[in-house]
């Protein structure tokens, strides 16, 4: 018996994955809102120099971030190019931020920052830039 949309299983994966979107794209967008404060700290506390490179990655990443939140949760497939940009600017924030972090405290924040925060956020940006396809699915 081939399932169709009335069936109960076919209905409860559709909402399972509409659940799923839309918690993928509050991510993403809370993340994104997230970064708006931090702009400004940055921009208050780095030397000019620094904060103007710091900044504009960071403002990127947000951009990034924030509209393929909304696109996601608008159900708007136009969400993959912001995510594949925010997964190469998060991973690019990463090692920057593991590159330049003197040792001590500072590598520790680095190192704690990419792990917790940047390398799981691009991994999701990475799948849903992808389409959400498994290995071995076209």
């Amino acid at each position: 018996m081939a399932l169709t949309a009335t069936h109960p299983a076919t209905a409860a994966e559709g909402l399972r994955t509409r659940t799923r979107t839309r918690l993928q794209g509050r991510i993403l967008l809370g993340a994104g809102l997230v970064l708006l404060p931090w702009l400004g700290y940055l921009a208050g506390t780095l030397p000019p120099a620094e904060a103007a490179a710091w900044v504009t990655l960071d403002a990127l990443e947000a951009a990034a971030l924030l509209a393929a939140g909304t696109r996601l949760l608008a159900g708007d497939p136009r969400h993959r190019a912001p995510a594949a940009a925010a997964a190469t600017l998060l991973l690019a924030d990463a090692c920057a931020d593991l590159a330049t972090a003197a040792p001590g405290p500072e590598l520790a924040t680095a190192v704690a920052m990419a792990v917790l925060a940047e390398l799981p956020l691009a991994a999701l940006c990475v799948r849903l830039a992808a389409g959400g396809r498994r290995a071995g699915e076209r």
